[in-house]
């Protein structure tokens, strides 16, 4: 598919920002058919949104990262697992100067992190395209790898129970002085996995640091916008953004515990 560019332009009134409603040529991935409200203080032309099978990811030039991978899980679909495979590869809708090359990773100490994770694939194409690099961040690997997968697992398993999510994923680049590896794409400072439970009508997101470590949080919507800038279900109601799912607790292993710390969200 062709992709899309979305310039998002910022009109500063009164000293506060505006939301910029993202349009959608996928509108399947997404709860009633809406993209995510992307807020900045700053103008941006790198904006631009990707079409797969499984997922819709909205991609960053200036980060060269995902901002935000969104997916529509269900029983049925979460009921055709096939094996992990794949090869990541850089996108080639994403102009060269804008994406990540697989150079970048190369000895970075980083994980090639799936916002959309591989494990929600159901078929060969939507498990090749998820090894697109514009679905990856540069993501600490033990936490990809033990307390993220944890949490992947849990969400998986309440769509099996609760038969529909919607889920969005992104990275948080928060504060100053942010990592690069290559010197070209940036190192979040948080992880967000945003989660919609149709049957409850409720959501919540999980947020984590992007370091070693089990701590993890729940958040309401609401907080998750405050830190983000970015209002993931934009269609929802105040009273559903303001309190929060009891999501699941991360489905670690037998040997690993995840911690709840509210202490992981920035003042």
């Amino acid at each position: 598919m062709k992709p899309r560019f979305l310039p998002i332009f910022v009109i500063l009134i009164l000293l506060s920002s505006f939301a910029i409603a993202a349009p959608t040529d996928c509108p399947e991935h997404f709860m009633g058919g809406q993209a995510p409200n992307f807020q900045s203080e700053k103008p941006s032309d790198k904006i631009q949104e990707v079409c797969y099978s499984g997922y819709a990811v909205f991609h960053s030039g200036v980060t060269r990262t995902p901002l935000s991978s969104a997916e529509h899980l269900t029983a049925e679909s979460q009921s055709h697992h096939i094996k992990r495979q794949g090869a990541f590869y850089p996108d080639p809708n994403i102009p060269a100067e804008d994406r990540a090359e697989l150079k970048d990773y190369a000895k970075s100490g980083y994980d090639r992190g799936h916002m959309a994770p591989a494990g929600d694939m159901t078929d060969e194409k939507s498990m090749t395209e998820c090894f697109s690099l514009a679905n990856m961040i540069p993501q600490n690997p033990n936490n990809n790898q033990i307390l993220w997968k944890g949490i992947e697992t849990s969400v998986r398993a309440l769509a099996s129970s609760s038969g529909e999510l919607y889920v969005v994923t992104g990275p948080i680049f928060y504060g100053v002085g942010l990592k690069k590896i290559n010197g070209r794409v940036t190192v979040p400072t948080y992880i967000y996995k945003a989660v919609y439970d149709s049957s409850r009508g409720q959501a919540a997101a999980y947020l984590v640091k992007n370091e070693k470590g089990n701590r993890y949080v729940r958040i309401s919507l609401s907080e998750l916008e405050k830190i983000s800038g970015i209002e993931v279900f934009p269609q929802l109601h105040t009273e559903v953004n303001t309190k929060a799912l009891n999501l699941p607790e991360p489905k670690m292993s037998s040997k690993t515990t995840a911690v709840e710390d509210r202490s992981l969200v920035p003042k």
